[in-house]
């Protein structure tokens, strides 16, 4: 059985001017301990696909298909069952550090809560051992000096420190499934090779699985066993990483990696889409 089983997921919204379908006829699955990536322009429908696995989508979305956590259907659950698949099972990593925490609030407290209300053993944790837990973890992701920086507010942290604080805030309760979506969007280069650095290093530590949702094929090729390629909220081609690369078999996908600028190349001008493609969409 799949950890996480996606089947003709579907997803539309309601406007003034009709109905927008934003993701159609998507699959996907991925077994325990493996990573996964979602690549696409923005739009492609990546991140409506994560937000209706977490059941984080807008009321006006309509949602049909399947969405199966260890054979559990999440679509269509309790506002309760959700809650607590998300406090201890399904985990969500968002895009922009730099807005994500609430500048208002310690890191103490921000991290405490998640562990006082939804402690992996189903019991109200006390203050003060979540704190300690919670140290522990930002240990675990290489903040310095956790002990005393965890009373810090985010402003006093640079970006690459904020990702790291909102990583192991969606690891405390030790989640099988981890979504990533955009994690290294807001980084510097250096900062990015980083982070995903440790998010591989936390997953074998962990033993969860990782749906890594990006735009950045740079980071996939060194992380992830298996890629999938969305584009206008259909998938055009998936399958592993190793495949996806080398030998491409949709126009979309082919456009992509083409391009990627390298360093081997000494182009004057931006390579842009063949977007010709999607034509043969249409009629198909």
């Amino acid at each position: 059985m799949a950890l996480l089983d996606i089947q003709n997921l579907r997803i539309t919204y309601n406007t003034p001017d009709g109905v927008v379908e934003a993701v159609r006829n998507v699959n996907l699955q991925i077994d325990k301990g493996e990573t996964l990536a979602i690549v696409g322009e923005s739009g492609s429908g990546k991140s409506q696909t994560a937000f209706a696995t977490m059941g984080l989508l807008p009321h006006n979305a309509q949602v049909s298909g399947s969405i199966k956590y260890q054979g559990q259907e999440i679509i269509g659950l309790s506002h309760e069952g959700m809650n607590k698949l998300r406090s201890n099972e399904i985990a969500m990593i968002f895009q922009d550090p730099m807005t994500s925490l609430n500048p208002y609030l310690r890191i103490s407290d921000q991290m405490a809560e998640t562990l006082i209300y939804n402690s992996p053993d189903g019991k109200r944790m006390k203050k003060k051992n979540a704190i300690a837990e919670c140290v522990r973890m930002l240990e675990a992701v290489k903040i310095p000096n956790a002990k005393n920086r965890i009373h810090l507010y985010p402003h006093e942290f640079s970006g690459g420190m904020r990702q790291r604080v909102m990583i192991a805030m969606s690891l405390l309760c030790r989640p099988k499934l981890l979504i990533a979506d955009e994690p290294t969007t807001a980084l510097d280069v250096t900062v990015q090779a980083r982070i995903m650095d440790l998010l591989v290093e936390l997953q074998e530590e962990f033993h969860m699985a990782i749906v890594l949702i990006t735009h950045n094929l740079g980071i996939v090729a060194g992380s992830c066993e298996r890629t999938m390629v969305m584009y206008k909220g259909e998938v055009m081609e998936q399958g592993s990483t190793v495949d996806i690369f080398g030998k491409p078999s949709h126009p979309y996908t082919q456009g992509l990696l083409s391009a990627v600028p390298r360093l081997d190349q000494d182009e004057e001008r931006l390579v842009t889409l063949d977007r010709s493609f999607e034509t043969q969409m249409a009629e198909g």
